[in-house]
């Protein structure tokens, strides 16, 4: 599915990058969400839920996410990562995400309130497949997420 942003409240992460006007998104089942905010976590699960029959889990604590994923015990088809965390940030987080041969390959999109672009090429240096800002309208999250989300 090919997408074209047409919306002025969600910039593909790819859209800061000259040669890209368009991209292709893959369409997920299998959710991972990583994030220390329970009310987000709630917030982006009923929006997961409203518009799919997709699968979530949400973790609050990146080390024991991190340990999932390492030991297989959680195996999504996408991680979205919140930026700001205590114990590891999500920069962190995606540099140790990388170095494991097992899990380096999943897309991880960031998922954060950080609207700046130096922060959104520092998440594509770390290996984000792309970077979502959390808007704080229902509708607007549920629109958002139909890019992503089976």
């Amino acid at each position: 599915m090919s997408v074209i942003c047409t919306n002025s409240n969600y910039k593909p992460f790819f859209t800061f990058f000259k040669n890209t006007t368009k991209f292709k998104t893959m369409v997920y089942k299998n959710i991972l969400q990583i994030d220390d905010d329970m009310d987000d976590c709630e917030f982006f699960m009923d929006a997961v839920h409203a518009i799919s029959s997709a699968s979530y889990t949400g973790i609050q604590n990146p080390l024991i996410a991190l340990q999932k994923l390492i030991n297989m015990e959680v195996i999504p088809d996408v991680i979205f990562l919140d930026l700001n965390m205590p114990l590891m940030s999500g920069f962190e987080f995606l540099t140790e995400i990388k170095k494991r041969e097992n899990v380096k390959n999943i897309p991880v999109i960031i998922f954060s309130t950080s609207q700046y672009d130096e922060i959104k090429i520092k998440a594509k240096n770390h290996g984000a497949s792309d970077y979502i800002s959390k808007p704080n309208n229902f509708d607007e999250l549920k629109k958002i997420l139909t890019h992503y989300i089976a």
